[in-house]
């Protein structure tokens, strides 16, 4: 649900087409390694250095928030993703994942499965959003902005209040 907030939040910039292809793939990417990385080496990292990816996130959601504010005030253009920002969104929205490898195997035994189905549904999770965020910037352009910045701003506020 972060990649498709996340992404819900990016389509509201006019995000090009090759773009959100691009990082839907890639999320799902990330979400069929993390979890095998997480299996491997999550309880070691996890026990030594003590990694709370909440701060993460919420810097990325503020900055995305702050990109969003700046945006209203610019003319519709397309906004370009790099594939710097696209890599940090993948990994970033794929973080979580890494913690859920940690526990796969009291799941499931057949980890790659579970994997594979997770990185599925997290590119389609990523693809939807930026398609409806998409959408939702043509059919409501500026109120749309202020929608997203809206939910921007009360996922962060969750995040700084959630334990």
């Amino acid at each position: 649900m972060d990649a498709f907030t996340l992404s819900l939040a990016y389509g509201l910039l006019n995000i090009s087409k090759r773009k959100i292809y691009l990082t839907s793939l890639l999320v799902g990417a990330f979400h069929f390694i993390m979890p095998l990385l997480g299996n491997i080496l999550g309880k070691i990292i996890r026990e030594y250095i003590g990694f709370e990816s909440k701060y993460v996130l919420i810097i990325v959601l503020t900055l995305i928030l702050i990109e969003m504010i700046r945006s209203l005030k610019e003319e519709k253009t397309e906004y370009n993703l790099s594939i710097l920002n696209i890599l940090i969104f993948s990994l970033l929205v794929s973080i979580d994942s890494f913690s859920l490898g940690i526990g796969i195997n009291y799941i499931t035994e057949n980890i790659y499965l579970a994997s594979i189905i997770f990185s599925f549904l997290s590119s389609l999770f990523t693809f939807l959003g930026f398609r409806l965020g998409k959408y939702l910037s043509i059919k409501a352009e500026k109120q749309a902005k202020y929608f997203g910045i809206v939910i921007l701003f009360t996922v962060i506020i969750y995040f700084l209040c959630k334990h």
